[in-house]
């Protein structure tokens, strides 16, 4: 078996597991803890959860994400250039564009919870989550390396 179907495998179960943990919280998890928990218990779990998830994220799928696509961008050859250039470099580069909103909406709905900004999280968590299934969809129409 070819080395790169390990990353690249590596690269796709991450990304699903990162979002398939953003789906289950928000679909599963957050609305079962609103309608079961006490508002002070609801608080500290969600606080919880989201303080888990956000460090699972920075420990482990933000960089198997990052340290996986970088080595397949470097096996198929991407530079810079290469990003402007018609189908595969365009479509790396929106979703490398995309990626980048969607951690940056990550980080700021962690900020605007912390400070009880509880409309502003919720917009921003469901911004994450559907432009992480952008990213998803932009990755399915990357070919194979």
């Amino acid at each position: 078996m070819d080395g790169w179907v390990l990353v690249r495998f590596a690269h796709v179960t991450g990304a699903a597991l990162w979002v398939g943990g953003q789906l289950a919280l928000s679909l599963v998890i957050l609305p079962l803890a609103r309608r079961m928990l006490t508002p002070e218990a609801r608080g500290r779990f969600v606080q919880q959860a989201g303080r888990r998830f956000g460090l699972l994220t920075a420990a482990v799928f933000l960089p198997v994400q990052l340290t996986t696509g970088v080595a397949m961008a470097w096996h198929k050859g991407v530079t810079w250039a290469a990003l402007a250039e018609p189908g595969y470099g365009r479509i790396l580069a929106a979703k490398l564009a995309l990626f980048t909103a969607v951690m940056v909406a990550a980080g700021l709905h962690g900020w605007a919870h912390a400070r009880s900004r509880t409309e502003l999280a919720r917009a921003l968590a469901v911004t994450s989550l559907i432009g992480s299934l952008g990213v998803v969809l932009l990755a399915t129409a990357l070919p194979a390396t």
